[in-house]
């Protein structure tokens, strides 16, 4: 055989009119069955496609067209737009929600009569008028479904929904129209209307919350993807300005940026200076000087000055394409939860329908006068008793109270998945700046040797763009503005300026050396102790003396020692990474009481971290606050963003702390080990109650005592199973 010498192409596709896990398997065993196709996962949770395929064997349409064959669809790269795409699912989440409201509405009057009204004129008449709409119009998906699974030998939650709920319709209305069939028969003809219409209404309910779920990711790369500016101003032709899409950059050219501009790609700084705030990247609040021969990085901002670049790496090659690259890996790798109910589904379902059959079998050859009555009934009652939904509301109500009582909190849980996982977390890795402290720089310390002087180093600085300058100018911000001219800014030291035919400087203590300004013992050592506590200190002084002193740094939020100490007492490890330097996170880490902590990292080594402590077996929740953090959180297995941070971070991660308060994080995973109890607690009912109540409706009893389970106590005992699995969730809202 030949082997291909053409390179196999690796590629990400939307998959559409997926409903459930087994779809996904579905849709992966039909791409995986082509030649030519060496790989392909189908992720659920964002409805995508990872294939690699050789494209001398075998073309897109071709997979397309496989794809649709088995009633799925594939939107190949010229179709999928962002906009389209995000467009589509809120179609899909509103039909949705229509369908629940109306399946809600429609089922409550069915329940109601078959529970109380049933004696009253044409009370069947009316639960079948109400219960056909929501059998056949609004849960029309799943017995489609159903039948699609049917078609690949393979069953899921729908399969069970379909059957479950189309035998409970189909023999209430044959006991609606034919009740002397029973009658003559000595039994009475019941119907199971209301079942019917209760599974598909809650299901939908299931199916709505998980929707709304899985529209995070998109939204969250596009935020990403924004971040790059979609046209540049570039120089060609000499000194010849101009505005070009940002596809058409090539590296080697030279790029403008003006004031307040996003920077396009990677590249070295040729000409001009600024200031760059890069908190997308480092994650620390101070903007960085600019000058000729430094790097600068696309999606960064530039301030107030002005500058020229040369492009180094454009596309895909840029340090923000390979985050919005590695916040797709890390988000596509993650199976929703649902997987393993659908899994356990497709074990039960088969097992129940051959346990439905057996029973129907057995009573029409076990001679019995009664025989056909009693094997139409025993088949009928094992699918009733052995309805999903019990099993389809253990997991989706615990979630629902525990999402809700999160919100309570100030905790926002965007998936069941993080909640779930959350219980075995033993690792927390915490981003510094934002996290653990304020992520603001302030003045925490000022000693005035002449307190008249205030004005005037507020006006001086309030004419710089620095950030530590603007920090001292929002400290002072009070005080009356004075003229001061001549100001100067002198790069890496300081700021001077005039006033009243007097030089004033601000900056560093070598600013002063080389001005020849003395400094007193007592000052050089109190700078010393501030330095030590990762302060910044800024010296003010006029051209004889100084004539105060002020310290700057990230404050460590008032609860963070705290939470910490709550996480170390549920058994957890604690990390902290940063981009700061060396000192200031040892202190910030020392405060804090975490002894784990990385300096000076950037956002794919904070992803790589988290990737080793997973490696060792750990289970990793991510926290942070910044743009630069999102490869990491999307990495972890449960990403936590504060409130307050990047509207990224928010969208990347499973989580938010609305109030950014790191105390919330144990009453999360508190929280998730609540929740996670009521779950199994809630699954194993479900399973006890099929286990007990399946063998008995067979007619397992009927030759010890002659017991045989009538429908009508298999619909009531299905419906307290479910009564019970919706109680046992709400005690989660008492518990602390």
């Amino acid at each position: 055989m030949a082997i291909s010498t053409v390179p196999s192409v690796k590629r990400r596709f939307p998959v559409l009119q997926m409903g459930c896990a087994g779809c996904a398997v579905s849709v992966e065993n039909k791409i995986k069955s082509l030649e030519g196709v060496n790989y392909a996962a189908v992720n659920f949770a964002n409805a995508t496609v990872t294939l690699e395929y050789q494209p001398d064997k075998i073309d897109l349409a071709a997979i397309q067209q496989a794809v649709r064959s088995i009633g799925y669809d594939l939107m190949v790269e010229d179709e999928a737009q962002p906009d389209r795409l995000e467009t589509m699912h809120r179609e899909k989440y509103s039909a949705l929600k229509r369908k629940s409201i109306w399946a809600l509405l429609l089922a409550l009057p069915v329940v109601v009569i078959g529970m109380f009204f049933m004696q009253m004129p044409h009370a069947g008449l009316v639960m079948w008028l109400f219960t056909t709409p929501v059998v056949f119009w609004l849960g029309r998906e799943f017995f489609i479904n159903g039948w699609k699974q049917l078609g690949q030998r393979s069953a899921n939650m729908d399969t069970l929904v379909a059957l479950s709920t189309g035998t409970a319709y189909l023999f209430s209305l044959f006991n609606l129209l034919f009740p002397q069939f029973w009658e003559r028969r000595g039994v009475e003809a019941h119907l199971y209307f209301e079942a019917a219409a209760v599974i598909i209404a809650f299901i939908l309910l299931g199916r709505l919350l998980e929707e709304k779920a899985k529209g995070n990711t998109s939204s969250a790369l596009k935020k990403l993807m924004g971040l790059q500016p979609k046209r540049v101003t570039v120089l060609r032709n000499g000194d010849e300005l101009s505005e070009i899409p940002v596809g058409e950059l090539v590296a080697g050219d030279l790029v403008v940026v003006k004031p307040g501009e996003k920077i396009a790609v990677d590249g070295t700084v040729i000409s001009g200076e600024s200031f760059v705030d890069e908190s997308m990247l480092s994650g620390e609040p101070m903007a960085v000087r600019k000058e000729p021969g430094e790097r600068v990085y696309a999606g960064t901002i530039n301030q107030k000055g002005s500058f020229r670049f040369r492009a180094d790496k454009v596309g895909k090659e840029t340090l923000l394409a390979q985050i919005i690259q590695r916040v797709e890996d890390a988000q596509g790798s993650k199976a929703p939860v649902q997987k393993l109910v659908d899994k356990i589904a497709g074990i039960f379902v088969p097992v129940v329908i051959a346990v439905a059959l057996l029973s129907a079998v057995v009573w029409l050859l076990s001679g019995n006068e009664n025989g056909l009555t009693h094997a139409l009934l025993s088949f009928v009652t094992v699918l009733v008793i052995a309805c999903p939904c019990a099993l389809g509301l253990a997991t989706p109500t615990a979630i629902m109270v525990g999402v809700g009582k999160g919100a309570e909190k100030g905790i926002l849980i965007k998936d069941a998945e993080s909640l779930e996982l959350s219980h075995k977390v033993n690792a927390v890795v915490l981003d510094k700046t934002g996290t653990v402290t304020e992520g603001k720089p302030q003045v925490t310390d000022e000693l005035w040797l002449d307190e008249t002087v205030k004005p005037l180093l507020a006006s001086l600085e309030q004419q710089s763009e620095h950030p530590l300058a603007e920090a001292i100018a929002e400290h002072l911000s009070g005080e009356p503005p004075k003229a001061v001219t001549g100001f100067r800014s002198i790069t890496g030291k300081g700021v001077s300026g005039l006033y009243g035919g007097e030089t004033y400087l601000a900056g560093s203590r070598k600013l002063l050396s080389e001005n020849g300004i003395p400094v007193p013992v007592g000052l050089e050592e109190k700078a010393e102790r501030w330095s030590r506590s990762a302060k910044t200190v800024i010296w003010f002084s006029d051209s004889r003396k100084v004539l105060a002193l002020l310290a700057i740094s990230d404050k460590i939020k008032p609860s963070s020692a705290n939470a910490v100490t709550q996480l170390r007492a549920m058994g957890v490890e604690l990390y902290m990474l940063t981009g700061d330097n060396l000192n200031t996170a040892g202190a910030v880490a020392q405060q804090a009481g975490i002894g784990h902590f990385q300096a000076e990292m950037l956002p794919h080594e904070k992803s790589e971290f988290v990737k080793q402590l997973q490696q060792q077996g750990k289970v990793v929740a991510m926290v942070g606050d910044g743009i630069n953090d999102s490869t990491a959180l999307a990495q972890a297995d449960v990403s936590i963003a504060m409130g307050r941070g990047s509207d990224i971070a928010m969208d990347v991660a499973k989580m938010t702390i609305v109030s950014s308060d790191l105390i919330k994080i144990p009453q999360a995973i508190r929280l998730s080990r609540q929740t996670v109890m009521t779950i199994r607690q809630n699954l194993f009912w479900a399973f006890v109650y099929n286990l007990i109540g399946i063998p008995v409706a067979a007619g397992i009893l009927y030759p010890f005592n002659g017991f045989l389970l009538n429908p009508m106590i298999a619909g009531a005992a299905m419906a307290l199973s479910s009564v019970s699995v919706v109680g046992n969730s709400l005690r989660l809202k008492w518990k602390r």
